[in-house]
């Protein structure tokens, strides 16, 4: 069994190490490998022991738990892999952050979620530059765990294993989970890990219609890196087809909220259920452009009815 860190005073644990390197110049010159390997085992656990006493007992009794710890404590920030396996003092430090995500709804996402995310403009961190991140880079997105998590991660691994294409497998566990927050982390899971998954799911909103909108695209209260399908149902074909650019445009102009009749989110509720979607002043079928003065913010509701109008 591995051992354990041994947590103690800083400053004792730091002596000790030095003690420790000092007595290792011994070791070099008599220059056997072996006595070498040997020598360094209790300095090897004496800076495991320091790092893992850096966040003391009383604020995170075991590795998981300092890990969690320190993602809490630089929320929202990149955090290195290698910081996470110091404060840890455990060697399987990845399972942990896995266990976080999967069994307890922390919304945990590595780099290369968060680099894929931004590339489809899913990322509204902007002070996080996420060209250099990668897989073993970590951002917690959120302060409180989702307690729906781990019951929508066993989902995700059904689905995962199917033979469907990345778009396919996307929306069907985006349709078993409606009106409910998904991560990226999710969604690249079940992606089986290929990074076009952030693109699959910007196709199924802009050009089959979803309505899977994220804190840039729709729904400004969502926490940052979550995704939502806000009803089971395809806009039109005429208003499909929409940069998320041009989108955000205009639901920003028009302060998130229906033209025709003012509703919004705030008034959300579950016996009114309706979501906001884009509407082509002059259709797009009968050539209306793509273009903000060509569209206006408009509910479910206001856009079913402008259609039975013109229908």
């Amino acid at each position: 069994m591995p051992r354990r860190s041994r947590q103690e005073d800083i400053e004792v644990l730091r002596r000790k190490l030095i003690a420790l390197l000092t007595s290792f110049e011994d070791e070099l010159k008599r220059g056997d490998l072996k006595a070498r390997v040997e020598a360094l085992i209790p300095a090897f656990h004496a800076l495991r022991d320091l790092g893992s006493s850096l966040i003391p007992s009383k604020i995170a009794a075991s590795g998981r738990d300092r890990v969690l710890a320190y993602l809490k404590k630089y929320a929202l920030t990149v955090v290195r892999g290698d910081e996470l396996m110091v404060v840890s003092g455990i060697g399987d430090w990845p399972r942990r952050v896995r266990e976080l995500r999967k069994e307890f709804g922390w919304s945990v996402i590595t780099g290369a979620t968060a680099k894929e995310m931004d590339e489809e403009g899913d990322f509204p961190l902007k002070q996080i530059d996420t060209s250099s991140l990668g897989p073993d880079d970590y951002i917690l997105l959120s302060r409180e765990p989702d307690r729906d998590a781990a019951y929508r991660w066993r989902i995700a691994n059904d689905i995962r294993k199917k033979k469907s294409g990345v778009r396919e497998k996307i929306l069907e566990y985006m349709r078993l989970n409606v009106e409910k927050g998904i991560t990226g982390e999710e969604l690249r899971y079940i992606a089986n890990d290929k990074s076009e998954w952030a693109r699959r799911v910007r196709e199924l909103r802009t050009e089959l219609g979803w309505p899977i909108v994220s804190k840039n695209t729709g729904r400004p209260d969502l926490p940052v890196g979550v995704y939502m399908l806000e009803e089971e149902r395809q806009s039109p074909p005429h208003d499909r087809k929409i940069k998320d650019s041009v989108r955000r445009e205009v639901l920003r102009r028009d302060k998130y909220t229906c033209v025709p009749c003012g509703w919004n989110h705030k008034l959300w509720n579950r016996s009114d259920p309706r979501h906001l979607e884009l509407h082509h002043k002059k259709y797009h079928s009968r050539g209306g452009e793509n273009d903000p003065e060509n569209l206006i913010t408009i509910c479910t509701v206001c856009h079913d009815e402008e259609h039975r109008h013109h229908h």
